[in-house]
């Protein structure tokens, strides 16, 4: 999937404009307030009703959430109905979420409790199994280790990589954790003020970053961790 651009202005301040290519899996990397969210929010058709979105895609298939669009957010805590059923929750039938829980490694039992009985990384689980429901074609990812342990972070990833090559879909991974970038995407894109300071293949970028701005978010992130193995 090519974006040729998505333009983001408030008034007639220019907020976003950016061009990206999706070829499997790319994360938008940047600090807050660099445009990440902006640019979540764009795709999904939700930008507050006083900012203007200009988009052109280069595609085989339309951006329409629930159908070719899928998102998994921050925070899956929040993401759920606290006082319905987990299987409730699902919008396909029951075959289907079976077959799902199956692919995220969730036991049946869990579609009978409701949200606050799940732990982060089961709650997680089940956001990314709704987002799956009707095959999509590409998987928006804000943030979504953040909430989590570290150890459930890998966990996750592991699990995002194994379905990503199962159901075949594209991975827009917006974050500043790199480290969990690094684990799960082929590419990267650095958003700064709302630009594309620099891009390329992540293990190319991480070793030879051009940008201060980018060797900053670099060392920020693997002050303790050696990030060229």
């Amino acid at each position: 999937m090519k974006i040729s651009q998505l333009r983001i202005t408030l008034e007639k301040k220019v907020l976003v404009d950016i061009s990206l290519e999706i070829q499997s899996s790319l994360a938008l990397i940047g600090q807050s307030g660099s445009g990440k969210s902006l640019t979540i929010k764009a795709l999904l058709g939700m930008l507050p009703s006083n900012m203007k979105r200009e988009l052109k895609l280069q595609n085989r298939f339309e951006l329409r959430r629930g159908e070719s669009l899928s998102f998994v957010p921050q925070n899956p805590f929040t993401a759920l109905s606290p006082l319905t059923k987990i299987k409730k929750q699902f919008f396909c039938d029951k075959e289907r979420v079976l077959e799902l829980f199956d692919e995220v490694g969730l036991d049946y039992a869990l579609l009978e409790r409701f949200a606050p009985e799940l732990s982060g990384g089961q709650l997680q689980r089940v956001i990314i199994a709704m987002a799956l429901e009707h095959h999509p074609k590409i998987i928006l990812l804000d943030e979504p280790t953040t909430a989590l342990d570290p150890e459930t972070k890998v966990v996750i990833i592991e699990l995002l990589k194994k379905l990503q090559k199962k159901e075949n879909f594209l991975m827009l991974f917006v974050t500043h954790d790199i480290a969990s970038a690094k684990d799960l995407c082929e590419d990267v894109a650095v958003i700064k003020d709302g630009r594309i300071v620099e891009s390329g293949k992540m293990t190319e970028l991480l070793k030879n970053p051009k940008e201060e701005y980018t060797k900053t978010l670099i060392e920020a992130n693997f002050a303790n961790r050696n990030f060229r193995e």
